[in-house]
């Protein structure tokens, strides 16, 4: 039986399958399921800045004591940073596999001064899930892209446990950035993240949400990246993300240089069962070509492995297109 054992951000798991930060990590009894069917570690579900703003600012908005906000916004936020601490707690005490925090930020602002809390509470590592939307037509993407820096400094000035950054696509320079996230002290990045998108009902004149789940296709994005970035930015560590519905997924993203992967929407479409039979394909895919652990195979196919590596490069279709008639 070959070994799925491997390491990332310096942790040893027992797989590469990462169970995503969602509502599937948001309870004890749900991560011991998940441990249960396999899961090699999970990210739990994030601690939103944005939530706390919204629910301080909820809580304001029916008060008459203009005098008390900073005490309500002290109250929202402690208490619900409180509640994440206890459930990393727990979830240490209830299972084996690692737990990985996630935080989603949108500043650099004082609360990730609670990034020493989750060390404490007992996290193996933190998840950045960061995504500052260009919106300004007065601001470059430099200073944009220096809130994801100000963000990872600050957290890592305060822990000594690996923290990764959860990106999204939308960078001028992808090797590049990641490169800086890891001169700044990120040990990984997760490629890539899926955010909430509108949609418009066009029988209502309505705003609704887009998509949420992925699909199998979205591994195409991820793909390209991991295969360039792990071979350009080769001392960080990837996890790969959007797209993982199957064991084929995870044996591409190997392949291409990926050191663990993270699935979310097949289990919310499959249960978290599933994993078991993801675990399995691997598994088998593996024996039918004699790889006795991942080592053997991890990257063999990436950027700079490979005699042809304009096929990560290209990006029109001409070749394609050229060939129907």
């Amino acid at each position: 039986m070959a070994s799925l054992a491997t390491n990332y951000l310096g942790i040893d798991i027992s797989n590469p399958l990462i169970v995503g930060s969602s509502g599937l990590t948001n309870s004890v009894a749900k991560i011991q399921k998940l441990q249960e069917y396999g899961a090699g570690a999970v990210v739990l579900k994030s601690l939103f800045e944005e939530q706390i703003r919204k629910e301080a600012g909820s809580m304001l908005k029916n008060s008459n004591y203009p005098e008390a906000e900073d005490y309500i916004m002290n109250y929202v936020r402690n208490n619900s940073v409180d509640q994440y601490y206890k459930l990393i707690e727990s979830a240490k005490e209830a299972v084996d596999i690692p737990v990985i925090a996630s935080i989603n930020c949108m500043s650099s602002k004082e609360w990730i001064n609670y990034a020493d809390g989750i060390q404490k509470a007992g996290a193996d590592a933190i998840e950045l899930n960061v995504y500052i939307l260009p919106d300004s037509v007065h601001e470059n993407g430099v200073s944009y892209e220096q809130i994801y820096f100000d963000i990872l400094t600050e957290v890592t000035q305060r822990v000594t446990i690996p923290v990764s950054v959860k990106l999204g696509q939308h960078f001028s320079n992808i090797p590049s950035f990641i490169n800086k996230l890891y001169s700044r002290g990120a040990k990984g990045v997760v490629l890539f993240n899926r955010f909430y998108a509108p949609d418009i009902n066009i029988d209502d004149l309505s705003f609704t949400s887009s998509e949420v789940f992925s699909n199998p296709s979205d591994i195409r994005y991820s793909l390209r990246w991991v295969g360039i970035v792990s071979s350009l930015v080769e001392k960080i560590d990837i996890c790969s993300s959007t797209g993982v519905h199957d064991g084929k997924a995870v044996v591409k993203l190997l392949l291409a240089g990926a050191r663990a992967v993270q699935v979310c929407s097949v289990l919310y479409k499959n249960g978290p069962e599933y994993l078991k039979r993801i675990i399995e394909e691997l598994e088998e895919w593996m024996d039918k070509l004699n790889f006795e652990n991942i080592k053997e195979f991890r990257g063999r196919m990436s950027y700079k492995n490979i005699s042809d590596p304009t096929i990560f490069e290209r990006s029109q279709f001409m070749r394609y297109f050229s060939n129907l008639q």
